[in-house]
């Protein structure tokens, strides 16, 4: 009676198991479709970007030299009858708001990331980390407005010449944004030197100081230089705070104290409308935008080679 119970209690375990394989299987089966779908939708989504880009970018140069756009040093679409077509003020905003933002965000984001690697306790750094994670999810134009508002009245007291739309206060502020992406990138990068190595410096003599600037940061350097080519291309794509703060002044000038004009910016100041579908004007965006495209694809590439070229295996 119970070898029955038992063979009876066995056969029906079978049955139930080859149910549920028959459900896991098609599971199984279905799992890598959808996760192909999904990784075709974002290659084609990028494709069709970057078509566009070049569709639109290419009908451009068919009405503007390419010669012209590349060396120009005026860009003056709205005023001349022709227009001037020269990228070249707004390539030079666009890297002054970027240079200026590295300046404020490496040595904070770089400072930030030794203490919470090296110093903050477990408490401490957990209650660090979420408050630059909240700046980081703060709104780039509620950044910009306090840019506007804030940032530039409190220069224009320590510089009495700053105009109301300046390329300094945009840059500060879109350093302190890049602060977090610095900061979390770096600490990541120095928290995954192994701990004998710090241990071996400190057995030596080393003091923390010492460890964590002769051992540690050279020991992370692939990764920290990576998140500085990664904060450089994400100020360089910055679109509103320097659209709000910034000014619409294309000039080829490094005076930190005027108005200029970003790549992004002016590419947001055609689309609100002022120029019409199919004008000169309207495929300027374009171009423009296409040089926006290879400035951060190029900054992309040189940080993946970075990590690469310089990544310290332990």
């Amino acid at each position: 009676m119970k070898n029955e119970m038992k063979q009876s209690s066995v056969r029906q375990m079978i049955i139930e198991k080859k149910k549920k394989n028959g459900s896991t299987m098609m599971i199984e089966k279905a799992v890598p479709a959808i996760l192909l779908l999904t990784a075709v939708i974002s290659v084609l989504t990028t494709v069709g970007i970057l078509f566009t880009l070049i569709f639109e970018t290419v009908t451009f140069f068919s009405r503007v030299p390419f010669l012209d756009f590349v060396t120009g040093t005026k860009w003056l679409p709205f005023i001349e009858a022709k227009g001037n077509y020269g990228v070249l003020p707004l390539i030079t905003g666009t890297l002054l708001i970027a240079g200026i933002a590295m300046i404020v965000a490496v040595p904070i984001g770089l400072a930030t990331a030794i203490f919470l690697s090296e110093y903050a306790s477990d408490r401490t750094r957990r209650i660090v980390k979420p408050i630059l994670e909240v700046l980081a999810g703060v709104p780039t134009i509620v950044y910009g407005f306090f840019a506007l508002t804030f940032v530039t009245p409190l220069l224009q007291k320590i510089i009495p010449d700053l105009s109301i739309f300046n390329a300094l206060s945009p840059g500060i502020v879109v350093g302190i944004m890049i602060i977090p992406m610095i900061a979390s990138l770096s600490e990541d990068a120095m928290s995954s030197v192994p701990n004998s190595m710090r241990e071996g410096a400190l057995a030596l003599g080393s003091t923390k100081f010492e460890v964590a600037i002769k051992v540690v940061l050279p020991a992370a350097l692939s990764g920290i230089i990576a998140s500085f080519v990664l904060g450089i291309s994400r100020a360089i794509g910055e679109t509103m705070i320097v659209t709000v703060a910034g000014g619409s002044s294309p000039v080829m000038s490094f005076d930190v104290t005027q108005s200029i004009q970003t790549m992004t910016a002016y590419i947001v100041q055609v689309t609100t409308g002022d120029a019409g579908y199919g004008t000169t004007i309207y495929y300027s965006i374009y171009a423009v935008g296409m040089t926006l495209f290879v400035f951060t694809l190029l900054m992309n590439l040189l940080a993946q080679y970075i990590s690469r070229r310089f990544r310290e295996e332990y």
